[in-house]
C-alpha cells in the first residue's frame, strides 16, 4: 500500500478541546473507588437506553449510574 490512510490515528487531537478537558475535570471528581460493572442486555434494550441518554444530554453512563443511585439509595443509616 502507497497511499496514506484518511482514518484518525490514536493520538489524533479532539474536536472541541476545551469540552474533552472539562469532561475529563468531572470524571476526576467522581468517587475515587470505583468498580467496573458488566451486565448481559439485548441489543434492543442497549439501543433504548442510548437513544434516553441522548434524549436527555447525557452520556449512557452518567444515565446508569442516576438510575442505579435512584433504585439504590445510601441507606447507611438504617443498618440494624
Amino acid at each position: 500500500m502507497t497511499g496514506t490512510s484518511s482514518r484518525n490515528g490514536f493520538a489524533s487531537r479532539p474536536a472541541d478541546p476545551e469540552r474533552w478537558v472539562k469532561a475529563a475535570d468531572r470524571t476526576a471528581l467522581a468517587n475515587s473507588f470505583t468498580a467496573r460493572l458488566t451486565i448481559d442486555i439485548t441489543p434492543a434494550l442497549r439501543a433504548r437506553i442510548k437513544v434516553a441518554a441522548f434524549q436527555r444530554g447525557m452520556t449512557v453512563a452518567d444515565t446508569l449510574r442516576a438510575l442505579l443511585a435512584r433504585e439504590f439509595p445510601d441507606n447507611s443509616g438504617d443498618v440494624p
